[in-house]
């Protein structure tokens, strides 16, 4: 304990051992669907399942571990979605891309990512946004976290060309579950029950195990799959390529916006901000991210960063780099576990994303609504982020309307250099995505 003690500074930071284990617990389960969902999504870029399976789980062993001993914050790293698919389905599929340069792309940006962080260019950026865009990371990443909730859990579905979406089946037993499992949370976070997340995540998958609605696993434990077919497959001089400019500059942004989103929105609600909204020693976070990109496409994975579920762990308690240590344990359990982990049902994880996502949202009572220039970049985030169903494009679009306004305001003074390189990069971003 003491060992720990000085490790993490578990006194500085008012934890103590058992609220980051449960922590790191809570983290873990919520974000353990990234095993089985991340290489299923890669199929689609000829990407063979077992082996990616592998790599997500290698990958996101390491950036964590970096993540808990170098930054010492309660943030858990792992493959990105929506990078995923938008290599597996865009950069593989559309445009018709081997899956070894897409990942030669991703490895390029990681050496960006790292370049950047290491000159310090990433935490000016970070020190550069206004307070409104801060606290709409926030917000917008609840609303988002509330949204993959909801459709994760089939509480809301894809509609029609007149309504989009629509409530899914109400007599559904899995929606049932979801909407039970929900309740189950919000009411152990009601009552203030330690542990409420885990407790409801594990009740909930209990009791579908129990009724039948989710199968029960096969087994227990199993050996991994050989992740060598993927290993050290990337090809990075074929991303270094003209046409595949394009794909570098969106892989780049979207994973160094998400990230600046995650760890800004997340400490937000965690109070690790300081009284000028910044977090403290963000390079650090920031290169643990940075190097977890590099070593992503080594292992045969796509982009990696901080994940918004730690999120999860943080409103769990957990406020040291010991949460991130114990989620990556969790994960190096999880390639032998694989087939107990693969059934915790969406109708669990996504019922915790729903309160969390709700959690997250209480900054916006922080939030400027009174001066017009500050608050329409800040909602078109908030708002974007979700309906768009990507991070990166809500990100961008405050990016690229925070300067407009400013102008169209007569406050141009108030445009710092490191907004108008934010205001560059995102533009660059909408005109070379490959829609």
């Amino acid at each position: 304990m003491l060992f720990l003690e000085k490790l993490f500074g578990l006194k500085k930071y008012n934890t103590t051992l058992k609220l980051e284990i449960n922590a790191g617990i809570v983290t873990f389960m919520t974000m353990a669907y990234i095993i089985v969902v991340n290489p299923a999504i890669l199929i689609a870029a000829g990407i063979p399942f077992g082996p990616s399976m592998v790599a997500t789980i290698v990958t996101a062993i390491f950036g964590t571990l970096i993540m808990g001993f170098y930054a010492n914050r309660p943030f858990a790293i792992a493959p990105y979605m929506g990078e995923n698919a938008f290599i597996a389905y865009t950069v593989c599929g559309v445009l018709g891309y081997p899956w070894q340069t897409a990942l030669g792309a991703v490895f390029i940006s990681g050496i960006l990512l790292v370049i950047l962080t290491v000159i310090g260019g990433r935490r000016v950026m970070c020190e550069a946004i206004p307070e409104n865009l801060k606290y709409s990371f926030a917000v917008g990443i609840g609303l988002f976290m509330v949204f993959v909730g909801l459709v994760n859990s089939k509480i809301v579905t894809i509609g029609t060309e007149s309504a989009p979406v629509h409530v899914g089946s109400l007599n559904s037993p899995e929606v049932i579950l979801a909407i039970l499992g929900f309740i189950i949370i919000a009411a152990l976070t009601i009552r203030k029950i330690k542990g409420a997340i885990l407790i409801g995540i594990i009740a909930t998958s209990a009791i579908g195990f129990i009724f039948g609605i989710v199968p029960s696993p096969e087994a227990i434990i199993s050996m991994p799959p050989d992740i060598s077919p993927l290993l050290f497959q990337l090809d990075i001089i074929g991303a270094f390529s003209w046409g595949f400019f394009a794909v570098v500059l969106t892989i780049f942004t979207m994973s160094f916006l998400d990230t600046m989103a995650g760890l800004i929105g997340v400490s937000a609600r965690a109070g690790f901000l300081d009284k000028d909204g910044n977090l403290p020693d963000i390079e650090k976070p920031f290169l643990a991210d940075a190097i977890s990109n590099i070593i992503a496409p080594i292992f045969g994975t796509t982009t990696s960063g901080a994940f918004m579920e730690s999120a999860t762990g943080v409103m769990a308690g957990g406020r040291t780099g010991l949460c991130a240590v114990v989620v990556a344990v969790l994960f190096a359990l999880g390639l032998f576990f694989y087939p107990l982990l693969s059934v915790i049902p969406a109708a669990a994880t996504g019922s915790a994303m729903i309160m969390v996502g709700l959690l997250m949202m209480q900054p916006i009572k922080n939030m400027n609504f009174t001066e017009y220039s500050e608050i329409f970049p800040a909602l078109a985030v908030i708002i974007l982020m979700s309906f768009t169903y990507n991070i990166g494009v809500g990100l961008c679009s405050g990016f690229v309307l925070y300067p407009m306004f400013k102008i169209i305001s007569g406050k141009t003074k108030e445009i710092n250099k490191g907004t108008w390189f934010l205001f560059a990069l995102c533009l660059l971003f909408f005109i070379f995505y490959p829609y």
